[in-house]
């Protein structure tokens, strides 16, 4: 009996949406842009060894939706015709994103979390560091004062760093 090909199984998945590389955002502006598309109908971002992708959910004109098949197979475009059976999106398995965003809220409570969480962990800091400040009784020495404050500035930004922001 026959193997049957992966072909003859085709539904033109691969055909229903294409991804295109974006630029890593790095501010919070940033990230409300990817917000922005992430508002729009059948578009979804993720991350792939550390690359930012857009995929667009847009059905190509040529795919027959009767059969499945390239109504202008021998014309294709060249990135259709380098397209090769083990790139195929009906080979079983899953794709592995580090991150993979399908809406606008998901980006938003990403956001929220990377940037308002890290600005909260600096407020709490200048909060405590008030309220060591007032419980103080007695002024200390200058050359003492100077230690301290070197010492909390080195510790303040190591978390900052240590946490893969500002690199």
């Amino acid at each position: 009996m026959a193997k049957e090909s992966q072909c003859n199984k085709c539904t033109g998945l691969c055909c229903r949406y294409f991804a295109l590389p974006i630029e890593t955002p790095k501010t919070k502006e940033d990230y409300e842009d990817v917000r922005w598309y992430l508002c729009h109908k059948g578009i979804t971002v993720f991350v792939e060894d550390g690359d930012w992708y857009i995929n667009i959910k847009n059905m190509c004109r040529h795919l027959s939706e009767k059969d499945y098949h390239c109504k202008i197979y021998d014309k294709r475009p060249k990135i259709c015709r380098q397209y090769r059976h083990r790139d195929c999106d009906y080979v079983e398995g899953k794709y592995y994103y580090e991150l993979h965003f399908k809406n606008d809220r998901q980006m938003q409570e990403y956001i929220k979390e990377k940037f308002e969480s890290a600005q909260h962990g600096l407020r709490h800091n200048a909060k405590e560091k008030q309220k060591v400040k007032n419980s103080s009784r007695r002024r200390p020495s200058r050359s003492r004062k100077r230690e301290r404050n070197e010492d909390t500035a080195g510790k303040r930004y190591e978390g900052f760093l240590s946490a893969g922001y500002g690199r």
